[in-house]
């Protein structure tokens, strides 16, 4: 009975490994066929947009500069509207403050012009014909001690153009300081739009 008892047994055991060897393929199958990713039309390729040209910066050969006048006076100073036109025929940019210094005799008297904080430095594009304005403060020299300032008389103004390194001339006869050291003049940052005297600010 006992041998017979174990005969039992081997025949179950090898009845269930031969089912476990037909079934673990079929599954192996089913288990590949579910994980694979699903065909999909490739995506059409569209070309890139050109991108715009960038505009240059304004050159002293596209600009001309010029003063608004009668100038406005107020605590010890005038105020006049320095203008700046493109005169060229494509647009270009501006950004930030001019540099402005006082002439006599084709060389620079005093100290070039400072910053005024009244306007806040933003980017201009100038089309052509067109003009933006900086305010220019010129302060009556007799507000500095005269052996600091030595007052002269300025003929002209040297208007270097925001990022420019070439400069521009225009006769303007005024009181100056002499000596270096006394900040006599002072400018804002570019303004949009042609400066207007006795309005713009």
């Amino acid at each position: 009975m006992k041998l017979a008892s174990k005969a039992g047994r081997r025949t179950v055991v090898a009845a269930a490994i031969a089912s476990a060897a037909i079934l673990l393929p079929g599954l192996a199958l089913a288990s590949s066929a579910g994980t694979a990713a699903p065909k999909t039309a490739a995506a059409p390729q569209t070309a890139a947009a050109p991108k715009a040209a960038a505009l240059r910066t304004c050159s002293r050969s596209q600009l001309t500069s010029w003063l608004g006048v009668p100038g406005d006076a107020a605590a010890g100073s005038t105020y006049y509207q320095l203008e700046i036109s493109n005169i060229s025929g494509r647009s270009c940019t501006l950004f930030g403050y001019p540099g402005v210094s006082a002439i006599r005799g084709g060389h620079q008297v005093g100290s070039a012009a400072a910053r005024a904080g009244s306007h806040p430095a933003t980017q201009l594009t100038l089309a052509p014909s067109s003009t933006v304005h900086v305010i220019l403060q010129i302060s009556d020299v007799h507000n500095f001690a005269r052996s600091a300032c030595k007052p002269t008389q300025a003929s002209a103004l040297r208007v270097f153009a925001p990022g420019d390194f070439s400069s521009t001339q225009f006769p303007f006869t005024f009181a100056a300081c002499g000596k270096k050291g006394p900040r006599f003049l002072h400018v804002s940052a570019v303004i949009g739009g042609a400066g207007i005297p006795g309005y713009s600010s």
